[in-house]
């Protein structure tokens, strides 16, 4: 099997205000490709942009993935880790945008296959309920949004903090307060705190029973993690200081926390998460798979990498819930509530709406 050829979307979702503490976004600078093979399979694969985390924006991701596109194509498709050392040879990090390839890559591996992706990568079904984001807003206003989840039935709540420490500690007061006891609160900082701020936050809101806490600090306090984990009452999860099974082995290794999130925009795709669960998985230490602002493609390609992990405990798959005003997705994954599904058609099993497509702006490589 070849690749011919590859189309490039811009795939722009216009969605609400989402805050966290390092920015605010008004759409979802996303792109799509789509990789075509002489056997006549295709794959799908989307990434989402966040440049305040990941230092990626949508205009870097469609440059990088003319580049890729060129590199790959007369390559066979089902040789997965060649290929994105292929990529990798060519330009280091990168990560977002190779992550929709290596989507790519696996959904024509698993059509090929003729497997729902998740079966190819050896899983099996299981419930998957997934948590709801609120955004960084006044505290009245995140205890509103709280309620309106909780009245929906949703039972797991993440709150992004990062802002003003005393402000936080409102803010997941009033949160508290607002749902009841039964609702369980994880927080989200987003690198937000300093070291003193996170040590004092985090011990002035134990008292509200918390799962973990993402990201305390910025990443070059990593240094500051282990003195911060071994003192926080409230268990300590890794996201932007976990990008690759290197940071996810030196983490573990100096006990600085005792979760990781695993996001493939990070990662670079399934291909790189799947060795950072490994990492975890011979240590006992849990892991979450979450996401950015992406469509149900990726949502539903993270859901098969999910089933396929079984030490991925946590789930943050809510993204196509958080304000996107349209939903330009065929297929796919499914949400009953807060419990997520994907169907069983080869491969990823979701395609971009055609309609939505015509108004994006494209190219062929």
């Amino acid at each position: 099997m070849k690749i011919t050829h590859t189309e490039i979307f811009r795939f722009s979702i216009p969605m609400e205000p989402f805050v966290i503490a390092t920015g605010t976004m008004h759409f979802a600078q996303n792109v799509l490709i789509r990789i075509h093979t002489d056997s006549g399979i295709h794959g799908i694969g989307e990434c989402s942009a966040f440049p305040m985390i990941v230092g990626e924006t949508q205009e870097t991701c469609i440059a990088m993935a003319k580049d890729f596109a060129a590199i790959l194509k007369g390559k066979n498709p089902l040789e997965i880790p060649e290929r994105m050392n292929d990529l990798l040879g060519y330009a280091d990090h990168n990560n977002t945008i190779k992550s929709a390839f290596d989507m790519a890559l696996f959904d024509i591996a698993a059509k090929d296959a003729s497997l729902p992706l998740y079966k190819f990568l050896g899983g099996n079904k299981r419930t998957i309920e997934t948590d709801m984001t609120i955004g960084i807003d006044t505290p009245e206003g995140m205890a509103k949004t709280a309620m309106t989840y909780k009245d929906k039935g949703c039972r797991i709540l993440k709150i992004k903090l990062g802002k003003q420490v005393h402000e936080d500690i409102e803010r997941v007061k009033c949160i508290r307060e607002a749902v009841g006891a039964d609702t369980i609160l994880r927080l989200d900082a987003n690198q937000g705190w300093n070291f003193d701020d996170a040590l004092f936050a985090l011990g002035q809101l134990e008292q509200y029973n918390i799962e973990f806490c993402e990201q305390p600090m910025r990443t070059w306090y990593d240094d500051k993690l282990p003195e911060l984990n071994v003192n926080s009452p409230i268990k300590l999860m890794a996201d932007e200081s976990c990008y690759n099974h290197h940071d996810a082995r030196k983490l573990i290794n100096s006990q600085s926390t005792s979760y990781l999130n695993i996001k493939f925009s990070k990662s670079g795709g399934i291909l790189e998460a799947q060795k950072i669960h490994e990492e975890a998985l011979q240590t006992g230490v849990k892991c979450m798979i979450g996401s950015m602002l992406e469509s149900r493609i990726a949502l539903s390609a993270n859901l098969h990498f999910a089933l396929a992990s079984p030490n991925i405990v946590f789930f943050d798959l809510d993204t196509a819930l958080l304000g996107h005003l349209v939903d330009p997705v065929i297929d796919g994954l499914t949400y009953n509530g807060y419990f997520l599904d994907v169907q069983d058609t080869p491969g990823i099993g979701a395609e971009a709406d055609e309609f939505f497509l015509e108004k994006c702006e494209s190219w062929v490589v």
